[in-house]
C-alpha cells in the first residue's frame, strides 16, 4: 500500500505530459466482495449456534409490487437463505389497508418462532409507516427503526443498529480507514441514515457535522472533511466543488436515471480523480445495508 500523498506527489509534475502517459485506478471502497466475506463469517457462526440449538427466522413482508422493493426483498431473501437462517415472505397486494397490515405485524409479533421483522419501505401513501415502525416489537426490529432502537443507539446501550449506517462503518473499517480524531460530514438528517450515522461516527471518536437543506455554505463545509458521507437523494448533487483532495467519499444514495444507469448523490466521475477512497453505485454501500440486517438476524440467535 502507497499513501495516496506519495505517489500523487510523484506523479503529478508528468499530469498532462504530452511525452508521459499517466493512469490512475479508481479507488473504490465496497464492492460485493465485501458482503460475501461478512455473509460467508456469518455463515460460520449461524452453523456454530445451530450445533447449540439456536435459530432464527426472518419474516418480510413487502405490500404492492414495487420493482424496486421486489429486488430488495429478493436480495433479503437469497442472503438469509446462503447464510442459513430461514425466512417467510409475506408479498400483500397494493390495497392492503393500514389495519390489516398492522394485524399481520402483531401476529408475527407473537410467532416465537419469528425472530426478525422487515417491512419493506416505501409503503403505500395510505399507509403510516410511523405506525408501522412503532407495531413491531422492538426485541424483532432487525431494521433497527423502532424508538426503542433509536434510544439506545444515543446513549450507546445494545441493540439493533439501522443497517445502512452500520454497513457504512464496517465498510470504513474493513477498508482501513481511520475515523478516530477525523473530521466527518455527513450530508442529511434523515432518520433512517443521517443521524444514526453521526452517533455511530461519534461511537469511533469522530468530529462529526451534520449538514441538512438550510445548512449554509455547504461546499466550504464540505471541502473541510476527512471523510464525506452523502445520503441526500439528489442524483450527482456533490460535485469536485464539495470534496477536498484525499478525503473519503461515501455515497449512500440510488437513483435510477433514463436508460436505466444507476447513479449516486455524488457525481463519481467527477469526484472520484479527488478522492483518496469512494464507494460506487451500485455495489458500495447497498451490499453492506444487507450484510448488517443478516448481522441483525444473527445477533438475534446470540
Amino acid at each position: 500500500m502507497i499513501k495516496r500523498e506519495l505517489y500523487m506527489k510523484r506523479i503529478r509534475p508528468f499530469i498532462g505530459s504530452d511525452l508521459v502517459k499517466v493512469m490512475t485506478g479508481i479507488r473504490r471502497c465496497g464492492k460485493s466482495v465485501m458482503l460475501e466475506l461478512i455473509k460467508d463469517e456469518l455463515k460460520a457462526e449461524v452453523a456454530d449456534l445451530a450445533q447449540q440449538g439456536k435459530t432464527a427466522s426472518l419474516a418480510v413482508i413487502q405490500v404492492g409490487g414495487d420493482p424496486a422493493s421486489s429486488v430488495y426483498v429478493r436480495n433479503k431473501k437469497n442472503a438469509c437463505a446462503y447464510i442459513g437462517i430461514g425466512s417467510e415472505s409475506y408479498e400483500l397486494p397494493e390495497e392492503t389497508t393500514e389495519e390489516e397490515l398492522l394485524a399481520l405485524i402483531q401476529e408475527l409479533n407473537q410467532k416465537e418462532e419469528v425472530h426478525g421483522i422487515l417491512v419493506q419501505l416505501p409503503l403505500p401513501a395510505h399507509i403510516d409507516e410511523e405506525k408501522v415502525i412503532l407495531a413491531i416489537d422492538p426485541s424483532k426490529d432487525v431494521d433497527g427503526f423502532h424508538p426503542q432502537s433509536a434510544g439506545a443507539l444515543m446513549i450507546g446501550s445494545k441493540g439493533f443498529l439501522p443497517c445502512t449506517p452500520a454497513g457504512v462503518i464496517q465498510l470504513l473499517k474493513r477498508s482501513g480507514v481511520e475515523m478516530e480524531g477525523k473530521n466527518c460530514v455527513i450530508v442529511g438528517r434523515s432518520n433512517i441514515v443521517g443521524k444514526p450515522m453521526a452517533m455511530l461516527m461519534l461511537r469511533e471518536n469522530a468530529t462529526v457535522t451534520v449538514a441538512h437543506s438550510r445548512t449554509k455554505n455547504l461546499k466550504e463545509l464540505c471541502k473541510q472533511a476527512d471523510i464525506l458521507i452523502v445520503a441526500i437523494g439528489k442524483p450527482k448533487f456533490i460535485t469536485e466543488e464539495y470534496v477536498k483532495e484525499g478525503a473519503v467519499v461515501i455515497d449512500v444514495g440510488i437513483h435510477r436515471l433514463e436508460g436505466k444507469k444507476l447513479c449516486g448523490d455524488v457525481d463519481f466521475d467527477v469526484v472520484e480523480p479527488l478522492a483518496s477512497a469512494i464507494t460506487p453505485v451500485p455495489g458500495g454501500v447497498g451490499p453492506m445495508t444487507i450484510a448488517m440486517l443478516m448481522n441483525n438476524c444473527v445477533e438475534t440467535m446470540r
